[in-house]
């Protein structure tokens, strides 16, 4: 296919970096904090001392033969079919967010329930939008079933799969049972982060044996940032960042061979001025892209950013940073681009800024299109038809092709005459406004009473779970 692209790292860059993270993963090795995936580790070969393993590259070798290189994704409505493979790439929002835009008031507040069942109401309406997350950390939820809250949210909201974030791996079964029961049995996605540098702990790896366990696509993200948890060069952080990832791989497949797991690539860049991990630094995309063609080398899906700010506002900013994030982002080739949405750094999300973003990953799909050569893209016989001089306004061939343009809902393609005419509205008052009448629209579903009462099940079901004594001997494992 003629499309464009975007080549940071050959092979042989791949295959230095890969060997390199074979040396760091032999010395110093890494720190798994978890006894469980200890004694997988113990049973593989590994050289263990207290706490600190150290792997051969045989160990990688046999996890990399084993991952899948491909899983399908289905959502409970139609078209939301995800094959998650490279070369083919999908958007979504992002997780657990402390702060909302309050969508009538305009103003910065912690996040709530209602927000994020709105969020993917909103999303299940919005056509580039092809998974959903959280987009909040809910201050109104019980606190010990917090993540498992939002889940239920989701559910209401949305059929598009979900990938979600608990905080350990006790309440992977119940969130499978509530996907299940919503009739998203095969469209769920775990989270889950290492610790950098070089550090697995026991939330991150508890979520990697129930997903190992019941076979749900985990999603492995490492999130060193240079100058911070890792040197401040990109390529170096890429390469803590990949050591992290592939030890997880090899305790994931070790305890299920072929079980879907997801590359995720994170290459943060620590700003020495501010003290924060910011978002649409160049250097941060550039080392994400780089980490995906590692993705590539090694043929599995990747899991990467798109549509992110570090700006407080819908303003200039915030406008620029989603145009190139979402627009690298998808030259990238990454499965999953995931916190469209995201303003401040991550620390907040909106509704208004999903539907930003919904309209230039628009905008980048039709940028990567086919452009080819050949007999119909020529169109040597239209130009022959209509001859010098001509015009092709009303020719068939106008008509069956036109609409193959991206067509805007946002940007204005007016002239001033007709802009002034029609308000001279800004692009902040046109998200605003389409997202205000996406949010009054009624639901294109609702959750039976069944449903929703075996949510409520399943929910006081894991706030049991949570809230029982544990033993000084499960507490070790």
């Amino acid at each position: 296919m003629s499309v464009p692209h975007l080549t940071i790292w050959e092979r042989d860059d791949c295959r230095r970096i890969h060997e390199a993270t074979i040396d760091l993963l032999d010395d110093p090795g890494v720190e798994v904090r978890y006894p469980p995936a200890l004694e997988v580790l113990s049973g593989l070969g590994a050289r263990i001392d207290g706490t600190r393993v150290r792997m051969g590259a045989d160990l990688v070798e046999r996890a990399l033969a084993t991952a899948p290189r491909s899983h399908l994704l289905e959502g409970a409505r139609s078209g939301s079919t995800l094959f998650l493979k490279q070369g083919e790439s999908y958007f979504g929002t992002g997780s657990d967010c402390l702060y909302v835009t309050d969508p009538v008031s305009g103003k910065r507040r912690r996040a709530k329930m209602c927000d994020i069942e709105g969020m993917a109401a909103l999303c299940d309406q919005l056509e580039h939008i092809d998974f959903v997350m959280s987009m909040g950390l809910p201050q109104d939820a019980p606190s010990a079933i917090d993540d498992v809250s939002q889940v239920a949210a989701l559910l209401r909201g949305t059929r598009k799969p979900l990938i979600v974030a608990p905080r350990d791996g006790g309440v992977v079964p119940i969130m499978r049972d509530m996907a299940e029961a919503c009739g998203l049995a095969d469209g769920l996605m775990i989270y889950a982060m290492p610790s950098p540098p070089l550090m697995h702990d026991a939330d991150a790896l508890s979520k990697l044996f129930a997903c190992a366990e019941l076979r749900i696509p985990l999603v492995y993200a490492p999130a060193p940032a240079a100058g911070g948890t890792a040197p401040a060069s990109l390529t170096a952080t890429i390469t803590v960042g990949n050591a992290e990832t592939l030890s997880g791989l090899v305790v994931h497949q070790a305890l299920s061979p072929g079980a879907p797991f997801v590359y995720g690539a994170g290459c943060g860049v620590l700003d020495l001025r501010t003290a924060l991990d910011v978002y649409a630094a160049p250097e941060h995309l550039l080392g994400n892209h780089a980490a995906c063609e590692l993705a590539a080398f090694y043929g599995l899906p990747s899991f990467a950013y798109a549509g992110v700010s570090d700006s407080k506002l819908l303003d200039g900013q915030l406008a620029a940073e989603y145009g190139f994030t979402v627009l690298l982002g998808a030259l990238s080739k990454a499965t999953l681009l995931h916190d469209v949405g995201y303003l401040e750094s991550g620390l907040r999300g909106s509704f208004e800024t999903i539907v930003l973003g919904n309209e230039l990953v628009g905008f980048a799909r039709s940028f990567l299109q086919d452009c080819r050569v050949d007999e119909e893209s020529l169109a040597l016989d239209e130009v022959l038809a209509v001859g010098p001089g001509g015009s092709h306004l009303g020719r068939k061939y106008t008509r069956s092709h036109y609409r193959s343009f991206w067509q805007p809902s946002l940007h204005d393609h007016q002239n001033h005459e007709r802009w002034s005419s029609s308000g001279s509205s800004s692009l902040p008052d046109r998200v605003r406004d389409l997202s205000r009448l996406l949010r009054d629209e009624p639901r294109a579903f609702v959750l039976s009473e069944d449903q929703m009462a075996r949510l409520e099940e399943l929910l006081a079901q894991a706030a049991a779970e949570r809230m029982r004594p544990v033993s000084g001997k499960e507490r070790a494992q």
